[in-house]
């Protein structure tokens, strides 16, 4: 055969393997006739029952919830940056159809979001980027409220580094924090303690822990108020505090209203090799007369109470209310939680929640009088003393509006300082290489 004519032969044969592979990665996007949407398919169709957008520096989260698993394909383009996900068997519910008005114009990631047919049954939602980012896509099943959810994050390509963003933050030390007046600034720049006056041979670090955020509200108060919410501001007033003490420094495990997985959060403590790990979260019990503030510390021979054991077991699905991918596990942060001898840090958790306990105390009614002990995940740093502070219940009414009100989230903030101060005055951290 004439060369001429293999070589036309061989440019068909390799046109026919291109079709031959496009057809194939969108067989599913196409519906023979038979199955256009006559009326007995829309009733087979998975109905949106919401959609929502969670923007964070640390990632975006797009969330598509149904009344059944979706089944999904995520394309990524460029020039420009672009990702089309494409949704088999949905109607057009205005739920989804509301999904781009739900972008922020601060979102770090995500510019805009259009929706369209991409054929008689799927739908095509084309998330329109800022740069480059690292997708990750996953379905999580049904638990608590929710009901079948398909998560989409966005990464930036290079991770934040926590250890990088405290050491920028230093230059910032001593501004106001978000969310706090001009009026809380100064008080915070107000003389602090003579116990922390004790010298220390380096600078202390204390990670500060928000519980849940994003997807996971926490507990929820008669009032509507959102126990997420009020962690964070009481979390973010606490940071204040210590950021003015010449000898400590605060990091926050989340900054805003985003989730992060427990074991990214001790994980995050361990990068900046945290001296201190204070998980903040406000209680909740089915009886509303319920009051008073507590703290726990990690136990390795079961609970102190039966009630210390429940509470333990609720805070321990946030990753399954938050979303985490459970089928796909980090083998570095499944190291941050293995089970090791903690005994040295149950014994110096245990001293720095009396400490905070004593000091809560004398701003509101505790629960329990004495540091109770349960397997929290969250507390299991094999080599940070780990204390979880229950604020006050935000199922009790009266708390519940403590909670709500500025001036005693700063009650409470003022209240783990000064415990934090104790301890740190009689167990001066050890010095580092």
């Amino acid at each position: 055969m004439p060369r001429r004519d293999r070589s036309a032969l061989s440019a068909r044969s390799r046109l026919t393997t291109i079709g031959w592979q496009r057809r194939r990665l969108c067989r599913w996007l196409v519906l023979p006739a038979s199955q256009l949407l006559l009326p007995d398919a829309w009733a087979e169709m998975a109905r949106i029952a919401s959609a929502r957008v969670w923007p964070a520096q640390e990632y975006t989260r797009v969330i598509v919830e149904s009344n059944s698993p979706l089944a999904h394909q995520l394309v990524v383009l460029r020039n420009p940056d672009r990702l089309a996900l494409d949704i088999d068997g949905v109607d057009a519910s205005s739920e989804l159809l509301s999904l781009p008005s739900r972008v922020n114009a601060s979102d770090p990631y995500i510019a805009s979001i259009r929706l369209g047919r991409q054929s008689a049954s799927v739908m095509r939602v084309v998330l329109d980027l800022k740069a480059e980012v690292r997708p990750d896509i996953f379905a999580l099943r049904p638990v608590a409220e929710f009901g079948h959810r398909l998560v989409l994050d966005l990464y930036p390509l290079v991770p934040l580094d926590p250890l990088m963003a405290l050491l920028e933050g230093e230059s910032h030390k001593g501004s106001p924090s978000p969310g706090s007046s001009v009026a809380d600034a100064q008080r915070e720049a107000a003389p602090a303690p003579r116990a922390a006056e004790k010298e220390t041979s380096r600078r202390i670090t204390i990670a500060i822990d928000p519980g849940h955020g994003g997807e996971d509200p926490g507990a929820i108060g008669r009032r509507g108020t959102y126990e997420k919410h009020v962690v964070l501001a009481i979390a973010q007033k606490l940071k204040a505090r210590i950021d003015t003490q010449p000898n400590m420094r605060a990091m926050l495990t989340r900054d805003d209203d985003y989730f992060v997985p427990l074991a990214q959060r001790v994980a995050k403590a361990r990068r900046v090799q945290a001296d201190l790990f204070i998980s903040i979260h406000a209680d909740a019990f089915r009886d509303p007369a319920a009051r008073g503030s507590s703290v726990f510390a990690l136990s390795e021979r079961g609970a102190t109470s039966a009630a210390a054991r429940w509470l333990a077991n609720r805070e321990n699905r946030a990753d399954l209310i938050g979303g985490v991918d459970l089928d796909r596990r980090d083998p570095v942060l499944a190291r941050t939680l293995l089970d090791l001898s903690q005994t040295a840090q149950i014994s110096d958790s245990l001293k720095v929640g009396q400490r905070v306990l004593d000091g809560i105390g004398t701003h509101n009614a505790l629960h329990k009088n004495s540091v109770e002990q349960a397997g929290f995940a969250v507390l299991k740093a094999p080599d940070i003393p780990s204390i979880l502070v229950e604020t006050a219940f935000i199922s009790n009414p009266d708390e519940e509006l403590k909670l709500r009100s500025a001036g005693h989230q700063r009650k409470f903030a003022d209240s783990i300082h000064e415990g934090v101060l104790r301890y740190f005055a009689d167990n001066p951290p050890l010095a580092r290489a």
